[in-house]
């Protein structure tokens, strides 16, 4: 598919180490998602910052591990959720699985468990920027670039040399190569556009740039991070037309 160049790239001319720190360290609150995200370049490009209707799940409509007061903020036309799970509050490893709607609107897994890593302190229902902590919540993932060609998403991907970092992360492991592969968050950010773009609709001080990227083999500033293997398939199988979420956050506050 089309390849789409960065729209901040003046912005940005230098982004190495310091571009981790805006993607992965200072990520805002996520606001809880609302409306339906559709095809690419006909979805809403305002930010969901308000909470979406509380509804309750039917028995076929639960994802397992989910409980009602989070699957209540999935939009009802979700068909994929990438479900990411911390033990707890305070920890930075995690584990994803992918699920999808089969044709009875059942949840299945189709692919996963995967390791994961996310922030250093752990999960925050209240992000703000250099807490070192990711959002807990429900946010749509919709779009995708990195520094590797597109290997075969149906996603808007942004294929730029700007998503180049080196430095080493808080285990003193090479960075370099983690932004091979990214899918934003929508966190603080303008739908719609590419990771790359620093608009932070709630202010600065809320984080930004919240990605799902390649891991280095540590914990995240407030990313999360797939084994580099698995972000080209995770790329593949997400398809906009399903509307896709990220479900994250630690086991007790997922399963509320």
């Amino acid at each position: 598919m089309p390849v789409r160049k960065a729209a901040a790239r003046a912005l940005m001319s230098t982004l190495c180490a310091a571009l981790l720190l805006a993607a992965c360290t200072k990520t805002p609150p996520l606001p809880p998602i609302t409306g339906a995200a559709g095809p690419p370049g006909q979805r809403d490009a305002a930010p969901h910052d308000r909470p979406a209707p509380l509804r309750t799940p039917s028995s076929a409509d639960r994802i397992p591990g989910v409980g009602p007061l989070t699957r209540a903020r999935v939009p009802d036309g979700t068909g994929q959720a990438l479900v990411v799970v911390g033990e707890t509050a305070d920890t930075n490893r995690a584990t994803a699985v992918l699920y999808e709607r089969d044709e009875r609107k059942q949840w299945r897994r189709v692919a996963g468990p995967w390791s994961a890593h996310n922030a250093l302190r752990g999960w925050t229902t209240h992000h703000v920027a250099d807490d070192l902590r990711t959002p807990i919540g429900v946010f749509r993932i919709g779009d995708a670039g990195g520094r590797l060609p597109d290997p075969g998403t149906l996603l808007p991907y942004d294929q730029d040399e700007e998503f180049a970092l080196d430095g080493t992360g808080f285990a003193g492991e090479p960075l370099e190569g983690s932004f091979d592969y990214v899918i934003a968050i929508d966190y603080n950010r303008v739908p719609g556009t590419t990771p790359l773009n620093k608009k932070r609709p709630l202010g600065l001080g809320r984080g930004g740039g919240v990605w799902i990227h390649v891991d280095h083999g540590g914990p995240t500033q407030a990313c999360v991070s797939l084994p580099r293997e698995v972000m080209p398939r995770l790329l593949r199988a997400l398809d906009p037309r399903k509307e896709p979420v990220v479900v994250m956050g630690p086991k007790a506050d997922i399963a509320r």
